[in-house]
């Protein structure tokens, strides 16, 4: 079906994002079957119109178009293994968090039991799904896609990144990376100030607006590092990049140096290599080459 009406699905695991999930294509007028594995969780979404499947595979009978929200990539095994011959000439969308190497495993899994395979990484908490700035990632079958973009749409702006199934997983882990890093460097901040008697709402309201205004650099770096060179005019030199001060200034507050130090070594052993001159950018080069 191409269309975005009366498309009969089934939701497979009802955690907080599974069910947002489920109650968003409700919303959205679609025929959905959910089930999870501890009872009760599906009460709030039979009330919105949901069918509530006794079964795992009562819940894959009921639909061509299968979604899995489960806790890892062990538990989607463990409950779909059972049902491959019943899931044999449908679509299964997983959008459960795994590696790039276990969505492959899956997808490969999926081909043997003639079942059209579509990964999907999730850019959004549950809050999130159906509103703006929700966006899903997939890869795999590009006629799954095609075919059930309309329904994918209802949770967020959907983007395929092409037939390997592990690409979705790896472009949602990286960009994670990122915002995890990020966070910690937020909280070392917070953490620096505090003895000052600074709260970490009134830091956040001066770090945010900073942050942001920083993020701008993402595409001058990307463009450095794409060039492969890393003495373009324009670039702060690793040297003048040292963190030394920031370090000092950590410890005198009595915190941990963690977060910053490990920036500290990653531009150290570029700089010791004999590129301080270089822009701060390369310490990519330590990312990707580890000692």
């Amino acid at each position: 079906m191409t269309t975005n009406d009366g498309i009969q699905v089934s939701v497979l695991g009802l955690g907080a994002m599974g069910s947002a999930l489920a109650a968003a294509l409700l919303k959205a007028g679609h025929e959905t079957t959910v089930w999870n594995r501890s009872p009760g969780r599906a009460d709030d979404l039979v009330a919105q119109g949901a069918r509530a499947a006794t079964t795992a595979g009562d819940a894959v009978r009921a639909s061509r178009l299968v979604i899995v929200c489960l806790l890892d990539h062990a538990s989607v095994h463990e409950v779909l293994d059972p049902l491959a011959g019943d899931l044999a000439g449908r679509t299964l969308v997983n959008v459960t968090t795994t590696s790039p190497d276990q969505s492959r495993e899956l997808a490969a899994w999926a081909a043997d039991a003639g079942i059209a395979y579509l990964d999907g990484g999730i850019m959004a908490v549950p809050s999130m799904i159906g509103q703006p700035g929700s966006s899903i990632l997939y890869s795999g079958s590009a006629d799954a896609f095609r075919q059930y973009q309309p329904l994918l749409d209802v949770w967020g702006d959907s983007t395929w990144f092409g037939e390997d199934p592990g690409l979705a997983s790896l472009y949602d882990l990286a960009l994670l990376a990122g915002m995890y890093v990020m966070f910690a460097g937020f909280m070392h901040g917070a953490a620096m100030v505090a003895p000052a008697g600074v709260t970490a709402a009134k830091f956040a309201t001066m770090a945010a607006p900073w942050l942001t205004a920083m993020t701008g650099a993402f595409h001058e770096f990307g463009a450095v590092i794409d060039g492969g060179d890393y003495t373009v005019d324009g670039q702060q030199s690793l040297e003048f990049s040292d963190l030394g001060d920031i370090l000092a200034a950590s410890a005198e507050q009595g915190i941990s140096t963690e977060v910053v130090a490990t920036v500290q070594r990653l531009l150290h052993r570029q700089i010791e290599a004999g590129h301080g001159k270089e822009g701060f950018a390369r310490i990519i080069e330590s990312i990707k080459h580890p000692a």
